[in-house]
């Protein structure tokens, strides 16, 4: 392992980090005195496109004509050559945004000189008398998008088949108080899709292009002091840009950042833990604090280290100390202070189950002549992490299989609008069902989402980038990577670094530059370079779907993260052993695996008798229902079934885990039909209903948990005498199978199958009942029995009780049934919703890819027997929330929620 890392600065923090968040929960004010970071996130004026007859161009920069775009093209199609733009004569806004991203560029002597002026001044949207009432009033983060309408024809398949691009406008005025004269004023932006633009009082400001980024702007030199602002953002999202559903809007939270002239830089500490174990801890803590005024300053600079609970509240007192550091910082420069100290007994933080996610927190003190100027909060956590190649990824000397997820950034119905409580939902989900990992794919989160894999113990592949210079769609990242590659990738760095769930991060997904040898492995280089600067304790990776061993590219990072290569691509052979061979002093793992698709509850006959292939008609998929069959046997042409990716992993043991592409399906990139909606390549539906996949990854990843999972459903109406396949999911290795309390055999698992097959049942209606065994042993059991005809509505809601601030959910799950109770598997009946009393219903859905209702209907069919509804509070309206489901024919149901003011 020395080998392995001392190839760069910093190889023995590899095996020992620790790290922080210092970011606020939704929609809260925390004022740290003597400075303050207040949400803004309400009352903002919104409106689709430009002024009309707009005179000043606003455009970021000249980009390429799209003349012709193709959608549906295999996901895995090789990223082709950017193309050359003619040079043009019309003004753009590039040279006033690009300083923006000045602190993260190394070399100050490529630092980015503003021209003089303020395009866009004379525009009426940025201009304070400009009258906004007829504006839409929203409430960040706001997605202008989901609200549709769907757009069944042409090719928007790719990106969810809604209206996410476009010119969007947001104002807002501010009230900032003379008192604040003597203090910088940032505006905070976690998330702007896409290429933001900001004018304070009729003054542009900067910019940001990326639309995943967070990024700071200082609106001091604008600002009116006991008086009124306004502030004016313009997005500018393009067509053809993503190969998913990106959203559009200010879809993160927003801030603004009152602080002491002389303060800690943005995201400017830095906590490493040098020596862990369980008896001490070493922390350093690096402090970078800015000087805006016009003086020369002299501070002290301390850090105070707290234990915080599940909530990120401070438990007991200070545990340890870093004594005052002096540090002298010139007019207008940054500098440093470096402190140390140790902590006895420290509890460490660790993902579930058979470790604690504990957390501190660093409260770092600026002073000036013994007065306190900025405090700033990291919270962090205390944990070793090391990879072995030959054994993977162990966590506090702990070997942890990664057992991990592929997630994209949108929230189903609610769109990129990020929410913390639909998140938490989304990761509880897939804690169940034993995974422990997730790959941000392919762009920095939301802060509050590393927050959540903090307090809950996932592990995280944090990355940064889909393309580089070579384009996967027309409009995408590769026009901006020349110019902001850096300021992207340091930014991302210095934001996430302190997470304690960050384990690696990933510089890149699926490249074009895979194909172009060395002129690609040195753009690769130089990102690994950025990484090891801002963060030598943590191992550098880029997704390869093309790259062979042989090639420059895998040579250029740390991990080989090889995506559908470990099982095999279409019809070349699995690629973990060449890799192994050639790379043998690192760790190999599957970034991207799997890539099956599926349709909740939509099962298709006859039955694939083998154990994956890719959807064809009638073989796994349907063109004329657009539905894939839920057997759980067919995948993406270039992936594979849960089974054969299973099976690759476990002959070759030195594999460190999976990514398994994805946790969850998502809006966009619906392979293979792409004229649906949403992906079907979840284990759990856009709605966040199981497949039967879902229990495929329970059994494996939860293998002491009792488990039996049969399917399909057992209500098939005119298949009486067919031949109708039952498969057993189960954590046992045999079992036994009865129809009608007939038996139909017992069969044992053999190495390297993941369920138990029955291919020749003739369908009666009845009960299939399976018993699992384990060692011999009864394990667990279970049935599945035909139901009659749908009869009434069950409501059940993942939490009962809510808070009332506007913002936290409660997710309705609508089941169909029988008279019996039993469920009606196949039910597509509408379900009409009506709310009482002081909440809204925020959008319903079915998992149903190919429907293209509205998320914001009130009405909505079942699909295979189950309907979703999303419902929140009032802000400040506590008292009882009554939702109705009504079906024609069917007997109604309610449930009764509760929201409070304050905590859970």
């Amino acid at each position: 392992m020395r080998n392995l890392f001392s190839r760069f600065p910093g190889w023995r923090e590899l095996m020992v980090c620790a790290v922080s968040f210092a970011a606020p929960t939704l929609l809260v004010a925390q004022t740290t005195a003597p400075g303050e970071r207040i949400s803004i996130n309400s009352d903002w004026r919104f409106q689709m496109g430009d002024p009309a007859g707009l005179a000043t161009p606003l455009d970021y920069d000249v980009r390429p004509k799209v003349i012709i775009t193709e959608d549906g093209k295999a996901a895995d199609a090789e990223p082709t050559e950017a193309e050359k733009v003619a040079a043009s004569k019309q003004q753009v806004l590039k040279p006033w945004i690009l300083p923006s991203g000045n602190a993260f560029i190394k070399d100050s002597a490529r630092h980015h000189r503003r021209p003089a002026g303020h395009p866009g001044s004379d525009v009426s949207y940025v201009q304070a008398s400009f009258d906004d009432k007829s504006w839409r009033n929203v409430t960040l983060p706001h997605d202008w998008a989901i609200t549709g309408p769907f757009i069944a024809e042409g090719p928007y398949g790719g990106m969810g088949r809604l209206p996410s691009w476009g010119i969007g406008w947001y104002r807002k005025k501010l009230e900032i108080a003379a008192s604040d004269r003597d203090r910088s004023i940032f505006l905070d932006i976690d998330g702007a899709m896409s290429y933001a633009t900001v004018w304070l009082n009729g003054k542009l400001v900067g910019g940001w292009p990326y639309g995943y980024n967070s990024f700071r702007l200082d609106l001091t030199p604008h600002v009116v002091f006991g008086g009124e602002n306004q502030l004016a953002v313009r997005l500018d999202n393009p067509p053809h840009s993503a190969r998913w559903y990106p959203g559009g809007g200010l879809y993160r939270n927003v801030w603004l950042t009152k602080t002491h002239r002389v303060h800690v830089s943005h995201w400017g500490t830095q906590v490493t833990t040098p020596q862990v174990s369980k008896l001490s801890a070493s922390i350093d803590v690096a402090v970078s604090v800015d000087n805006d005024s016009q003086d020369e300053a002299s501070v002290d600079v301390a850090t105070d280290i707290y234990a915080i609970d599940v909530s990120g509240k401070r438990v007991g007192g200070v545990v340890a100390r870093i004594k005052p550091q002096s540090v002298r910082i010139a007019a207008g420069g940054t500098a440093r202070a470096l402190g140390s100290t140790t902590l006895a007994n420290p509890r460490l933080w660790g993902p579930p189950p058979t470790q604690t996610p504990h957390r501190y927190v660093a409260v770092t003190t600026v002073s000036r002549g013994g007065k306190a100027i900025d405090r700033y909060e990291t919270r962090f956590g205390i944990r070793s992490v090391r990879l072995d190649p030959n054994t993977g990824v162990y966590v506090n000397d702990e070997r942890i299989p990664l057992n991990g997820v592929n997630n994209h950034h949108d929230l189903g119905a609610l769109g990129a609008a990020f929410n913390v409580r639909a998140a938490e939902r989304q990761l509880e989900m897939l804690q169940e069902m034993g995974a422990n990992a997730l790959r941000m794919s392919h762009n920095p989160p939301a802060p509050e989402l590393l927050e959540l894999t903090d307090r809950m113990g996932i592990l995280v592949m944090d990355e940064v980038f889909d393309a580089w210079e070579r384009k996967k769609t027309p409009l995408d990242f590769h026009l901006i990577f020349p110019d902001w590659h850096e300021q992207d990738l340091r930014s991302m760095l210095r934001r996430d670094r302190n997470n304690p769930s960050v384990i690696m991060w990933s510089v890149g997904n699926e490249v074009g530059e895979q194909y172009t040898g060395e002129d690609g492995a040195n753009i690769a280089r130089k990102l690994v370079n950025i990484v090891r600067e801002e963060d030598p304790t943590r191992l550098a990776t880029t997704a390869m779907n093309w790259a062979k061993p042989d090639m420059p590219l895998p040579g250029a990072v740390d991990v080989i993260s090889l995506n559908y290569q470990g099982a095999g691509i279409r019809s070349l052979p699995g690629q973990f052993p060449a890799f192994r061979e050639r790379f043998p002093d690192k760790v190999i793992l599957s970034s991207e695996s799997a890539s099956a698709l599926s349709s909740r509850g939509e099962y298709q006959f006859p039955v694939s008798g083998s154990i994956s292939g890719p959807v064809r008609p009638g073989s796994g998929g349907d063109p004329k229902t657009r539905q894939v069959s839920a057997y759980e046997l067919h995948a993406a042409d270039f992936g594979s079934s849960a089974d054969r990716a299973f099976a690759a992993q476990d002959q070759h043991p030195y594999v460190a885990g999976e990514f398994v592409w994805t946790g969850w399906d998502y809006l966009g990139e619906p392979t293979p039909y792409y004229s649906s909606r949403s992906s079907y390549s979840g284990i759990i539906d856009l709605a966040g209903f199981k497949k039967d996949r879902f229990y495929l990854y329970q059994a494996r990843w939860r293998p002491d948990l009792p488990l039996a999972h049969l399917l399909p459903h057992w209500t098939w109406p005119g298949r009486e005498g067919e031949v109708t396949p039952v498969h057993l999911i189960t954590s046992g290795d045999e079992a036994e199978l009865f129809v009608n309390g007939k038996s139909q055999g017992r069969k044992k698992r053999a190495a390297y199958e993941y369920r138990l097959r029955w291919d020749y049942v003739t369908y009666e209606p009845g009960e299939i009942r399976a018993v699992s065994y384990k060692n011999g042993e009864e394990w667990a059991s279970t049935s599945v029995r035909t139901a009659d005809a749908p009869a009434k509505l069950e409501l059940a809601a993942d939490r009962s009780r809510i808070q009332a601030d506007g913002m936290d959910l409660s997710f309705v799950t609508v089941r169909v049934l029988d008279k019996n109770g039993l469920p009606a598997p196949t039910a597509k009946n509408p379900i009409r919703f009506t709310v009482e009393g002081p909440g809204e219903l925020v959008a319903t859905d079915n998992g149903d890819p190919t429907s293209f209702v509205p998320f914001q209907s009130s009405e909505r069919e079942a699909f295979n027997g189950l309907a979703l509804a999303i419902v929140r509070g009032k802000p400040n309206q506590a008292g009882k929330i009554t939702l109705r489901a009504e079906s024609a024919g069917l007997e109604g149901a309610s449930v009764v929620l509760s929201t409070a003011r304050g905590r859970k």
